[in-house]
Protein backbone atom coordinates (compact mmCIF):
# COMPACT_ATOMS: atom_id res chain seq x y z
CA UNK A 1 0.00 0.00 0.00
CA UNK A 2 1.31 3.47 -0.96
CA UNK A 3 1.07 6.08 1.79
CA UNK A 4 1.07 9.82 1.28
CA UNK A 5 -0.65 13.12 0.68
CA UNK A 6 -2.15 14.49 -2.54
CA UNK A 7 -1.33 18.20 -2.79
CA UNK A 8 -3.72 20.39 -4.79
CA UNK A 9 -1.78 23.66 -4.58
CA UNK A 10 1.86 24.71 -4.49
CA UNK A 11 1.41 26.25 -1.05
CA UNK A 12 0.00 23.01 0.33
CA UNK A 13 2.90 21.05 -1.20
CA UNK A 14 5.54 23.36 0.27
CA UNK A 15 3.99 23.32 3.73
CA UNK A 16 3.87 19.53 3.59
CA UNK A 17 7.56 19.33 2.61
CA UNK A 18 8.45 21.64 5.51
CA UNK A 19 6.49 19.71 8.11
CA UNK A 20 7.09 16.10 7.05
CA UNK A 21 9.66 13.87 5.39
CA UNK A 22 7.94 13.27 2.07
CA UNK A 23 9.27 11.81 -1.17
CA UNK A 24 7.89 13.84 -4.11
CA UNK A 25 5.91 11.65 -6.52
CA UNK A 26 4.22 12.19 -9.89
CA UNK A 27 4.72 9.42 -12.42
CA UNK A 28 6.64 6.99 -10.24
CA UNK A 29 8.39 5.27 -13.15
CA UNK A 30 11.68 5.28 -11.22
CA UNK A 31 10.40 5.36 -7.65
CA UNK A 32 8.34 2.20 -8.00
CA UNK A 33 11.43 0.23 -9.00
CA UNK A 34 12.91 0.90 -5.57
CA UNK A 35 9.71 1.33 -3.57
CA UNK A 36 10.21 1.47 0.17
CA UNK A 37 7.50 0.05 2.41
CA UNK A 38 7.66 2.90 4.94
CA UNK A 39 7.97 5.72 2.40
CA UNK A 40 5.59 8.67 2.65
CA UNK A 41 4.89 10.17 -0.77
CA UNK A 42 3.76 13.67 -1.66
CA UNK A 43 1.71 13.37 -4.85
CA UNK A 44 2.16 16.45 -7.03
CA UNK A 45 0.17 15.71 -10.17
CA UNK A 46 -2.64 18.06 -9.06
CA UNK A 47 -0.42 21.09 -8.39
CA UNK A 48 -1.34 23.44 -11.29
CA UNK A 49 1.86 25.52 -11.18
CA UNK A 50 3.97 22.41 -11.83
CA UNK A 51 2.01 21.26 -14.88
CA UNK A 52 2.49 24.28 -17.17
CA UNK A 53 4.58 24.82 -20.30
CA UNK A 54 4.73 28.56 -21.01
CA UNK A 55 7.02 31.19 -22.51
CA UNK A 56 7.88 34.52 -20.94
CA UNK A 57 10.20 37.24 -22.22
CA UNK A 58 13.34 35.20 -21.57
CA UNK A 59 12.53 31.54 -21.04
CA UNK A 60 10.50 28.52 -21.94
CA UNK A 61 9.30 27.31 -18.55
CA UNK A 62 8.56 23.59 -18.30
CA UNK A 63 6.76 22.45 -15.17
CA UNK A 64 8.38 19.63 -13.23
CA UNK A 65 5.16 17.59 -13.27
CA UNK A 66 4.84 17.73 -17.05
CA UNK A 67 5.09 14.27 -18.55
CA UNK A 68 7.44 13.50 -21.40
CA UNK A 69 4.39 13.15 -23.62
CA UNK A 70 3.17 16.59 -22.56
CA UNK A 71 6.51 18.10 -23.53
CA UNK A 72 6.83 16.13 -26.76
CA UNK A 73 3.38 17.22 -27.97
CA UNK A 74 3.74 20.88 -27.06
CA UNK A 75 4.38 23.27 -29.95
CA UNK A 76 6.71 25.41 -27.78
CA UNK A 77 9.18 22.57 -27.15
CA UNK A 78 12.46 22.96 -29.10
CA UNK A 79 13.41 20.21 -31.58
CA UNK A 80 16.47 19.06 -29.62
CA UNK A 81 14.42 18.27 -26.52
CA UNK A 82 11.70 16.61 -28.61
CA UNK A 83 14.25 14.30 -30.22
CA UNK A 84 15.68 13.27 -26.85
CA UNK A 85 12.18 12.44 -25.61
CA UNK A 86 11.30 10.46 -28.74
CA UNK A 87 14.21 8.14 -27.94
CA UNK A 88 13.32 7.89 -24.27
CA UNK A 89 11.77 4.56 -23.25
CA UNK A 90 8.35 3.71 -24.71
CA UNK A 91 5.02 5.59 -24.98
CA UNK A 92 3.60 4.04 -21.80
CA UNK A 93 6.56 5.30 -19.77
CA UNK A 94 6.59 8.68 -21.52
CA UNK A 95 2.93 9.08 -20.56
CA UNK A 96 3.85 8.81 -16.86
CA UNK A 97 7.47 9.89 -16.45
CA UNK A 98 8.09 13.57 -15.80
CA UNK A 99 10.70 16.22 -16.39
CA UNK A 100 11.17 16.81 -12.67
CA UNK A 101 11.59 13.12 -11.98
CA UNK A 102 14.14 12.72 -14.77
CA UNK A 103 16.48 15.41 -13.48
CA UNK A 104 15.62 14.68 -9.84
CA UNK A 105 17.41 11.34 -10.09
CA UNK A 106 20.74 13.10 -10.34
CA UNK A 107 21.87 10.70 -13.06
CA UNK A 108 24.17 11.50 -15.98
CA UNK A 109 22.15 8.95 -17.98
CA UNK A 110 18.94 11.00 -17.77
CA UNK A 111 17.95 11.78 -21.35
CA UNK A 112 16.49 15.24 -20.77
CA UNK A 113 19.22 16.29 -18.33
CA UNK A 114 21.80 16.17 -21.12
CA UNK A 115 19.72 18.54 -23.23
CA UNK A 116 19.28 20.91 -20.28
CA UNK A 117 23.04 20.93 -19.70
CA UNK A 118 23.74 21.77 -23.32
CA UNK A 119 21.10 24.51 -23.31
CA UNK A 120 22.45 25.98 -20.04
CA UNK A 121 19.03 25.61 -18.44
CA UNK A 122 18.06 26.81 -14.99
CA UNK A 123 16.29 24.74 -12.36
CA UNK A 124 13.66 26.54 -10.28
CA UNK A 125 13.50 25.08 -6.79
CA UNK A 126 11.45 26.44 -3.94
CA UNK A 127 10.31 25.90 -0.36
CA UNK A 128 8.30 27.91 2.15
CA UNK A 129 11.58 29.77 2.77
CA UNK A 130 11.57 31.08 -0.81
CA UNK A 131 12.59 30.10 -4.31
CA UNK A 132 15.86 30.17 -6.24
CA UNK A 133 17.13 29.56 -9.76
CA UNK A 134 20.09 27.21 -10.05
CA UNK A 135 22.10 26.60 -13.25
CA UNK A 136 21.68 22.90 -13.95
CA UNK A 137 25.43 22.41 -14.08
CA UNK A 138 25.57 23.54 -10.43
CA UNK A 139 22.37 21.73 -9.51
CA UNK A 140 24.11 18.42 -10.21
CA UNK A 141 26.82 17.96 -7.59
CA UNK A 142 27.68 14.32 -8.34
CA UNK A 143 26.02 10.99 -8.95
CA UNK A 144 22.62 11.07 -7.19
CA UNK A 145 23.64 14.32 -5.48
CA UNK A 146 21.66 17.50 -6.06
CA UNK A 147 21.71 21.05 -4.75
CA UNK A 148 18.28 20.47 -3.23
CA UNK A 149 17.39 20.86 0.44
CA UNK A 150 15.07 18.28 2.08
CA UNK A 151 12.20 20.78 2.15
CA UNK A 152 12.65 22.03 -1.43
CA UNK A 153 10.78 20.97 -4.55
CA UNK A 154 11.82 21.16 -8.20
CA UNK A 155 9.09 23.38 -9.63
CA UNK A 156 10.16 23.90 -13.23
CA UNK A 157 13.04 23.96 -15.69
CA UNK A 158 13.83 27.16 -17.57
CA UNK A 159 15.24 26.93 -21.09
CA UNK A 160 16.43 30.01 -23.00
CA UNK A 161 13.52 31.21 -25.12
CA UNK A 162 15.47 30.95 -28.37
CA UNK A 163 17.97 28.12 -28.82
CA UNK A 164 20.52 27.91 -31.66
CA UNK A 165 19.08 26.69 -34.95
CA UNK A 166 21.60 23.88 -35.53
CA UNK A 167 21.16 20.97 -33.14
CA UNK A 168 22.42 17.39 -32.88
CA UNK A 169 21.37 14.46 -30.71
CA UNK A 170 22.46 10.84 -30.63
CA UNK A 171 21.79 8.12 -28.08
CA UNK A 172 23.68 4.85 -28.26
CA UNK A 173 22.11 1.92 -26.41
CA UNK A 174 22.15 -1.86 -26.43
CA UNK A 175 18.96 -1.99 -28.50
CA UNK A 176 16.66 0.29 -30.50
CA UNK A 177 13.97 0.70 -27.84
CA UNK A 178 13.75 0.86 -24.04
CA UNK A 179 17.52 1.23 -23.88
CA UNK A 180 19.50 2.91 -21.12
CA UNK A 181 22.13 5.12 -22.71
CA UNK A 182 25.66 3.81 -23.03
CA UNK A 183 26.70 7.00 -24.76
CA UNK A 184 24.57 10.09 -25.32
CA UNK A 185 25.61 13.25 -27.13
CA UNK A 186 23.82 16.55 -27.64
CA UNK A 187 25.00 19.80 -29.17
CA UNK A 188 23.87 23.24 -30.29
CA UNK A 189 25.52 25.73 -32.63
CA UNK A 190 24.49 29.10 -34.03
CA UNK A 191 26.21 30.22 -37.22
CA UNK A 192 25.46 33.58 -38.84
CA UNK A 193 27.19 34.91 -41.93
CA UNK A 194 29.81 32.15 -41.70
CA UNK A 195 30.63 33.10 -38.10
CA UNK A 196 30.05 30.84 -35.06
CA UNK A 197 27.98 32.84 -32.58
CA UNK A 198 27.67 30.05 -30.03
CA UNK A 199 28.65 26.41 -29.56
CA UNK A 200 27.81 24.01 -26.76
CA UNK A 201 28.24 20.24 -26.60
CA UNK A 202 27.58 17.67 -23.91
CA UNK A 203 28.21 14.00 -23.27
CA UNK A 204 25.98 11.89 -21.05
CA UNK A 205 26.06 8.35 -19.63
CA UNK A 206 29.86 8.00 -19.80
CA UNK A 207 30.79 9.30 -16.34
CA UNK A 208 29.17 10.21 -13.05
CA UNK A 209 28.43 13.72 -14.32
CA UNK A 210 27.29 15.06 -17.66
CA UNK A 211 30.36 16.45 -19.43
CA UNK A 212 29.77 20.08 -20.39
CA UNK A 213 32.85 22.25 -20.98
CA UNK A 214 32.11 25.83 -22.07
CA UNK A 215 35.83 26.61 -21.79
CA UNK A 216 36.59 24.14 -24.59
CA UNK A 217 33.64 25.20 -26.73
CA UNK A 218 34.99 28.76 -26.50
CA UNK A 219 37.76 27.60 -28.85
CA UNK A 220 35.20 27.82 -31.67
CA UNK A 221 32.92 30.62 -30.50
CA UNK A 222 33.47 33.88 -32.36
CA UNK A 223 35.45 32.26 -35.16
CA UNK A 224 34.52 32.06 -38.82
CA UNK A 225 33.96 28.61 -40.27
CA UNK A 226 37.36 28.89 -41.96
CA UNK A 227 39.05 29.81 -38.68
CA UNK A 228 37.21 27.00 -36.90
CA UNK A 229 38.53 24.49 -39.41
CA UNK A 230 42.07 25.63 -38.57
CA UNK A 231 41.58 24.83 -34.86
CA UNK A 232 39.36 21.78 -35.36
CA UNK A 233 42.04 19.23 -34.51
CA UNK A 234 43.09 21.13 -31.40
CA UNK A 235 39.45 21.31 -30.34
CA UNK A 236 38.96 17.57 -30.84
CA UNK A 237 42.22 16.82 -29.02
CA UNK A 238 41.10 18.96 -26.07
CA UNK A 239 37.93 16.89 -25.69
CA UNK A 240 39.82 13.66 -26.25
CA UNK A 241 42.05 14.54 -23.31
CA UNK A 242 39.18 15.01 -20.85
CA UNK A 243 36.79 12.24 -21.93
CA UNK A 244 37.54 9.22 -19.75
CA UNK A 245 34.46 6.98 -19.69
CA UNK A 246 33.71 4.69 -16.77
CA UNK A 247 34.29 1.04 -17.59
CA UNK A 248 30.93 -0.72 -17.97
CA UNK A 249 29.44 -3.60 -19.91
CA UNK A 250 31.27 -2.27 -22.93
CA UNK A 251 34.83 -1.01 -22.91
CA UNK A 252 35.77 2.52 -21.98
CA UNK A 253 37.89 2.67 -25.14
CA UNK A 254 34.87 1.92 -27.34
CA UNK A 255 32.74 4.54 -25.61
CA UNK A 256 35.47 7.15 -25.97
CA UNK A 257 35.79 6.39 -29.68
CA UNK A 258 32.02 6.78 -30.11
CA UNK A 259 32.10 10.12 -28.28
CA UNK A 260 34.82 11.48 -30.52
CA UNK A 261 33.08 10.22 -33.68
CA UNK A 262 29.85 11.95 -32.65
CA UNK A 263 31.65 15.20 -31.90
CA UNK A 264 33.42 15.10 -35.26
CA UNK A 265 30.15 14.37 -37.04
CA UNK A 266 28.51 17.37 -35.36
CA UNK A 267 31.32 19.63 -36.58
CA UNK A 268 31.04 18.27 -40.12
CA UNK A 269 27.27 18.87 -40.04
CA UNK A 270 28.08 22.53 -39.49
CA UNK A 271 30.71 22.72 -42.22
CA UNK A 272 33.72 22.46 -39.91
Amino acid sequence: MVNGLVATSLKEALVAMAENTYTPYVGGTDLMVTEREQAEYLFLHKVPEMCLIVKDEQYLRIGASCTFTDVLNNALTPPLLKQAIRELAAPAIRNLGTIGGNIGNGSAKADTALVFFVADALVHVTSIRGGRLVPIKKFYKGRKQLDLAPDELIIEVLLPKELPSSWYYKKIGARKALAISRVAFAALMEVRNEKIISCSVGFGAISEMVIRRPDLDAMLTGKTIKEAKAVKEAYLDAYKAIINPIQGRISAEYRKTVCMNLLADFLEQNGI
